[in-house]
């Protein structure tokens, strides 16, 4: 039996004020069929922590492996684990979506990169390092020369291997629930009740996606679409609520993709008598009056749309395959189904001009929406916009440490930064005049909206 830790390397930003505060159910997938396997396994999820407690509970749990997740929000606080365990650690690795898009770059402080799905990889890597074995035979990973054969990697030649792709899980339902008993659940149940009312945790019952967004990164689940039974999902979803949770956020990148399942889930969920409230992500174009009813009597209090764009050029160039009127229509059913709707816009896209991004701000505002979200875009690895853009990358992903808006400009844009957070402030002021203002709303919105537009318009 090994002694594995698996660190969650998140720390809320200051002046983050996010809505979204989720269990890392990645790593507790991994975490889970490293129990299956027989060894003995921590989580330590830095959510509500500070860096140096931490950097010393790291310390003090004395693990012979060291699992580090990352992605581009994450890179710099994984590194800084790494180093921090280099001298007391037999062997690190790093594992998912930033480490699968480029692996060269942990491998200076990694011994192993796990690139893709984890679960299985995990188990066969920590069963070689047990055993003495080389990993050679072990697909799905990047590794540096005889990274099995020595405990410190910095004696290591700067030889990278890459093995073969590990192949997707087909069958969802083999794999073991994620290990949510290790995660700090008390502190996210009381989070969720201060903060919202109700005490909130994560299901995924789909992995891949089936659309192409040009914006979009596939470099852990792959290019798939796998589902799991709604028998197998309203099991995890029992789990879940025994632990104190009693509101799920289905985290699927279009939960409502396959009707005929979604409405399985929901008549599972009816079936059982459970009293659940949740929520989940959807494309408009798979959403009907009578699916909206049927998550509603389900337990569905809201659901989410990545909409992007109000101009369906924009669309197009994303490779949304949605329409402004599909995504005005399918917002129509969930509210009238008594749904709450929260949407997702990206403003000053690359190859937007000044009158596609007002299209968007002014479409947006003028949704009968709960909640919703503008961003600048970001060219994630290993997407088609990247490739568009990476010639112009000027600096890393790293929130400001001071303002109000989270959000900064990582490339060369056809706006500025300053432009472009114009732009979300003025969609935010816009849709939330209309909200609070209703019916009376014209008498304000009217001139705010012209004035804003042609300072937007001038602004460089």
């Amino acid at each position: 039996m090994t002694h594995v830790l698996l660190i969650y390397p998140y720390f809320k930003p200051k002046n983050s004020r996010s809505i979204f505060r989720f269990p890392p159910l990645g790593i507790c997938y991994v975490a889970a069929s490293l129990q299956r396997a027989g060894h003995d396994v921590d989580i330590l999820d830095c959510t509500f922590m500070t860096q140096n407690a931490a950097l010393d509970h790291a310390v003090r749990t004395e693990a012979e492996v060291v699992g580090i997740y990352s992605m581009i929000t994450m890179q710099e606080e994984s590194v800084t684990f790494a180093r921090h365990l280099r001298s007391r650690t037999r062997l690190l690795v790093a594992g998912g979506p930033l480490p699968s898009c480029d692996p060269q770059a942990f491998l200076d402080d990694f011994d192993v990169v796990v690139m893709g799905e984890g679960e299985r990889t995990m188990v066969e890597l920590v069963r070689a390092y047990a055993a003495g074995d080389t990993f050679t035979d072990i697909a799905g990973i990047a590794y540096r020369n005889n990274a099995s054969e020595e405990g410190n990697a910095q004696s290591l030649p700067r030889h990278v291997r890459v093995a073969s792709p590990r192949p997707l899980v087909t069958n969802l339902d083999e794999l073991p629930f994620p290990a949510r008993q290790l995660l700090p659940n008390d502190q996210y149940v009381q989070y969720g009740r201060k903060t919202f009312g109700y005490s909130k945790t994560t299901v995924i019952t789909t992995r891949g996606c089936p659309f192409r967004c040009e914006f979009c990164s596939n470099a852990v689940f792959g290019v798939s679409y796998r589902e799991r039974s709604a028998a197998n999902v309203v099991d995890e979803v029992e789990q879940a609520l025994s632990l104190g949770y009693d509101y799920i956020h289905f985290a699927d990148d279009v939960f409502t993709f396959n009707r005929e399942r979604l409405l399985d889930i929901c008549a599972e969920i009816k079936r059982r008598g459970l009293s659940v409230a949740w929520e989940c992500l959807g494309r408009v174009d798979s959403m009907s009056r009578e699916l909206a009813s049927a998550m509603k009597n389900a337990g569905c209090r809201r659901v989410f749309f990545g909409i992007e764009s109000g101009n369906d050029t924009i669309l197009k160039l994303m490779n949304k395959r949605i329409t402004v009127s599909q995504a005005r229509a399918a917002i129509t059913f969930a509210q009238e189904a008594g749904l709450n709707v929260g949407a997702f816009f990206i403003v000053c896209y690359p190859g937007e001009t000044n009158e596609t991004v007002l299209d968007t701000l002014r479409f947006a505002s003028s949704l009968p929406l709960d909640y919703l979200s503008f961003t600048m875009p970001y060219p994630l690895p290993n997407t088609a916009l990247h490739e568009r853009v990476k010639d112009r990358i000027n600096k890393s992903w790293r929130p400001p440490e001071s303002g109000f808006l989270e959000h900064i400009c990582i490339f060369d844009a056809d706006f500025s930064e300053t432009k472009m957070k114009f732009a979300i402030v003025k969609g935010q002021i816009s849709f939330l005049l209309k909200r609070r203002l209703r019916h009376h709303a014209y008498v304000v919105v009217r001139p705010f909206e012209a004035i804003t537009d042609f300072l937007f318009q001038h602004m460089k």
